[in-house]
């Protein structure tokens, strides 16, 4: 594959690793944002090549995993409505909520559409005049701008049959909440490298700084991972608080400023209940005011009151990177991607489902 192959490389990531190895003569905890980077490094078996002296723990960087069971329910709760069509990503279909999820309430009658962009949901909304069109938005930085461009373009177009449920979430208030925490493991990022492409990393210098962690920011091929954990234990050897660009054929300090300005225009920072870990202060994206009519919660009253429910699963401790998904009494036994009980087993980008194709064993 063009422009692919070459952070491929087996003699260039047997050079890293040596490297690795060589500067890594003490013990480092570090953690990658995103779901995508734990796929390749349990696909590659990356995790398995590196000295003793580094252990890889897996955050909170896959949206589907991390979006609060109180959305899922009103997003069903909605869906059920007859005049309702409601649309997501495939993989938000099959997270649970208190009791059920989406794929069930389609299976129950509700008109529950997989959708690959919001704009699939504009085109239904136009398509449909009669018929309320929701999309469940779900996603870090990377993918808001896109959904902000949807409501710009249902209002450019007064499509007033067209609204979202906002699930979006920031990265840097979910940094900052694990390295707060008392039990704590981090000693080092890789942080998001498509995050940074929209947002830029400047975000990034001042937690660097205030909790004394190197950040990289890093890609998703092998040799990028490699890379940016070379970079990240020769800055904790040297007690480096800079912030550092391993992706720098994508990202800049700066990010995209465009995107960021669609961003802007429609949402704004807001509270957000994440899936296992609780409340983090602004860590989410909520439309502003003057897009409320876009708004699918804005007059929402839930009628039945969230079910409390202890199913052994420890997604939460997973997803801070204080526990692996093998810790977990259900992994691979209760819980599999068929049958799954939490969400990162349900997501394509969750740590449990990464484990149980590339890592499990027996």
């Amino acid at each position: 594959m063009r422009y692919v192959e070459e952070f491929r490389d087996a003699k260039d990531a047997q050079a890293l690793l040596a490297a690795i190895q060589r500067e890594a003569d003490r013990p480092i905890t570090i953690m990658e944002i995103c779901g995508g980077q734990t796929h390749t490094l349990l696909r590659y078996g990356i995790d398995q090549l590196l000295p003793e002296t580094v252990t890889l723990v897996h955050g909170p960087g896959c949206p589907v995993c991390v979006t609060d069971a109180k959305l899922i329910d009103a997003a069903i709760e909605l869906a059920r409505r007859p005049e309702v069509i409601l649309t997501s990503f495939g993989d938000m279909l099959r997270v649970p909520g208190s009791t059920d999820d989406l794929l069930s309430a389609k299976a129950q009658g509700a008109d529950v559409r997989m959708v690959y962009s919001p704009l699939d949901a504009l085109t239904l909304a136009r398509a449909n005049p009669q018929r309320r069109v929701i999309f469940f938005a779900i996603g870090f930085e990377t993918t808001a701008p896109a959904h902000a461009l949807a409501v710009v373009q249902a209002q450019a177009e007064r499509l007033d049959n067209f609204s979202i449920i906002s699930a979006l979430v920031r990265v840097p208030p979910a940094m900052e909440a694990i390295l707060g925490a008392k039990d704590n493991l981090v000693e080092a990022f890789l942080a998001a490298g498509h995050v940074c492409t929209v947002m830029g990393y400047w975000e990034y210098e001042p937690i660097a700084t205030r909790f004394c962690v190197p950040i990289v920011v890093t890609g998703f091929e092998p040799l990028d991972l490699l890379q940016g954990i070379l970079m990240a234990v020769t800055a904790k050897k040297k007690d480096s608080l800079e912030v550092q660009n391993q992706y720098r054929r994508a990202v800049t300090r700066d990010g995209n400023r465009i995107a960021q300005t669609q961003l802007n225009r429609v949402f704004a920072t807001c509270d957000r209940d994440w899936r296992g870990i609780g409340t983090i202060p602004a860590s989410g994206l909520g439309l502003r005011p003057e897009w409320k009519a876009y708004d699918a919660l804005a007059d929402y009253v839930p009628t039945h009151a969230p079910v409390a429910k202890d199913s052994g699963c420890i997604a939460g401790v997973i997803l801070q990177g204080q526990k692996k998904p093998p810790d977990c009494p259900l992994f691979a036994t209760r819980c599999t991607p068929e049958h799954p009980v939490g969400a990162p087993m349900v997501s394509s980008e969750g740590a449990c489902a990464a484990y149980y194709r590339y890592a499990r064993k027996g």
